[in-house]
């Protein structure tokens, strides 16, 4: 079966910008802009390790690779079969199709997609990633509290979900053109508040759109069992809690 992003249906003018968005966005040091190619197989540096989570009540996932925080790769092409699902990640590209400059730092970057329609979000899935040389397995857990159903309209509710022990994707909903810019994190035990830049001076277009943001607590000492997130400023006031 096939589900290029269907998820999104409802909303299919925006979702071509909404690919292009994450979390990160490029620091202080960030160097000048340079190409951004795909990673090589024949590297066996960490930073070619892909990883991913469930978000959207289930009804999307999250690859989280690393390279340039400038050029967040797009997901071109989803297919499943049962509870396997092959995601194809692609560089992305300016507004006249070449090849985008990047900023030549290295950072996570976290890509969004929608499961295809037949995947059950309550058992574990596997992602079989391809980006540039690599091709890499990345299994999820599935999560029987899960209620959204694969290919239905979304709810445009913030959702969040764990990467690794420390570091989790919080998918936010609102214009391409602004992304949420992280201020602060701090967290301890079951619970984590993340505070957001608030900027009412900036335009942004009016569209509503997927953004994926990466939120790490470093060395903080934190339970990801049962974990609640605080959402502050930006526009994103809230609690979530993380799968």
């Amino acid at each position: 079966m096939t589900s290029p992003l269907r998820v999104l249906t409802s909303v299919a003018g925006v979702f071509a910008a909404a690919l292009l968005v994450a979390g990160c966005t490029a620091g202080p040091g960030a160097q000048s802009p340079t190409s951004s190619p795909a990673p090589s197989a024949d590297s066996n540096d960490d930073a070619n390790d892909i990883e991913g989570t469930l978000l959207d009540d289930g009804r999307m996932f999250a690859v989280v690779t690393w390279g340039s925080s400038t050029c967040v790769p797009q997901v071109d092409e989803v297919t499943g079969s049962g509870q396997n699902v092959t995601v194809t990640l692609v560089e992305p590209r300016g507004d006249d199709g070449a090849e985008k400059a990047c900023t030549a730092d290295m950072a996570p970057r976290a890509s969004v997609g929608a499961l295809p329609e037949g995947v059950d979000p309550t058992s574990d899935v596997t992602l079989k990633v391809t980006y540039g040389d690599l091709v890499e397995d990345v299994d999820l857990d599935g999560n029987a509290a899960f209620a959204g159903t694969p290919g239905s309209s979304t709810e445009y509710l913030p959702s969040a979900g764990w990467v690794d022990d420390s570091n989790l994707v919080l998918l936010t909903w609102g214009s391409s053109s602004c992304p949420p810019v992280i201020e602060s994190v701090e967290g301890s035990g079951s619970s984590g508040t993340v505070t957001f830049v608030t900027d009412d001076t900036k335009a942004c277009t009016m569209d509503m759109a997927p953004r994926a943001t990466i939120v790490s607590f470093g060395d903080d000492q934190i339970d990801d069992d049962g974990f609640t997130l605080t959402l502050v400023g930006g526009g994103l006031e809230g609690d979530v809690t993380v799968s």
